[in-house]
């Protein structure tokens, strides 16, 4: 990564995110969290590849509400909104191009693979959890919940011990 590539404020987008989480609590009467949709879209696509399946196993059943459509859920048009959300922050940062972020002692094989191992451990651990990382801080943060606040305390506390670890893959 350049050091000189333009970030957008991270107080201002602080500001936006914070905007945004308190028009889900108004107009949903919800917080944020991506991990339903995630789930919706999974079992979504088992049933499209094992037809059948998903009405055997009660907890599915529960995700696909009665085998309605993947777009009657509000998350999947939040999770489509980030998607959205990071293109639009990367044009007006002047970063929309194509590439794999790494450093120079790692090879794109192997960033991608970390990628994905990163990606799957990380969704494994919200369905565990019963929900995402963002919906744990942002949404139960904003509510004062002292579960929420331990939890981003742990998750910070792990980031900065193993911060030591991965900088010498970027520097």
């Amino acid at each position: 990564m350049n050091r000189s590539e333009k970030f957008w404020n991270p107080y201002l987008a602080g500001i936006a995110l914070g905007l945004v989480l308190l028009a889900t609590f108004l107009i949903m009467g919800s917080g944020l969290g991506a991990s339903g949709a995630a789930n919706r879209f999974g079992v979504s696509a088992l049933e499209a590849v094992v037809p059948g399946h998903v009405s055997r196993i009660p907890k599915m059943v529960a995700l696909k509400h009665d085998r309605s459509s993947i777009l009657d859920n509000w998350l999947v048009f939040e999770v489509l909104g980030m998607f959205l959300g990071g293109g639009v922050a990367a044009y007006t940062a002047g970063r929309m191009r194509r590439g794999i972020s790494r450093g120079p002692r790692i090879s794109v094989k192997w960033r991608l693979l970390f990628a994905l191992f990163g990606g799957v451990l990380m969704g494994a651990a919200a369905r565990l959890a019963r929900g995402c990382t963002s919906g744990q801080a942002l949404s139960g943060g904003a509510v004062l919940s002292v579960g929420s606040w331990m939890f981003m305390l742990m998750i910070f506390a792990g980031a900065y011990a193993f911060a030591g670890l991965m900088r010498r893959q970027w520097t």
